[in-house]
């Protein structure tokens, strides 16, 4: 029998945020199939419905799709409200012995989030707490190219 993995919004202080990593922790904990979705996202919109993504592994890893993307892309379906804070919860292999555990986005995440969501909170793991920080602060310094105009970011010192 495999011991139960501790849900990691134990001990966070901000509501939204622990409701989004308990979300996605709960996801995870229904959908990990090892090599396959090891990552759950969830995304909270402005009118305080959360949206689902799964990570989908691929063998050819550029084919692989995060779950924030899945999130962001369940969320873009479902309504145009605003979104406004992202939680992502990553599960253990069966042969690692740390638990489930809050993750960052990873680069791409970070450039595709600020493309549809430049004012975004991000829950982020640091120094054995949860802080919430905006996306534009874990990506100072965003691509910008020439398919649609430039968005204005918030700057954050």
């Amino acid at each position: 029998m495999t011991p139960a993995v501790a849900d990691p919004s134990a001990g966070i202080t901000d509501p939204q945020a622990a409701a989004l990593v308990a979300h996605a922790f709960e996801t995870i904990s229904r959908r990990y199939v090892e090599n396959r979705h090891q990552i759950a996202a969830a995304l909270l919109d402005a009118e305080g419905v959360v949206h689902s993504g799964l990570h989908l592994d691929a063998m050819v890893g550029r084919a692989a799709v995060c779950a924030e993307a899945g999130a962001l892309s369940a969320a873009r379906l479902a309504t145009s409200a605003p979104l406004v804070m992202v939680a992502a919860v990553r599960y253990p292999k069966p042969s690692e012995t740390s638990g489930a555990r809050i993750v960052p986005p990873c680069g791409l995440c970070r450039e595709l989030l600020l493309d549809h969501v430049p004012d975004l909170q991000v829950c982020v793991p640091t120094d054995g707490t949860v802080r919430i920080l905006p996306l534009t602060q874990l990506l100072p310094a965003k691509y910008v190219g020439t398919k649609w105009p430039a968005p204005v970011l918030p700057t954050h010192v």
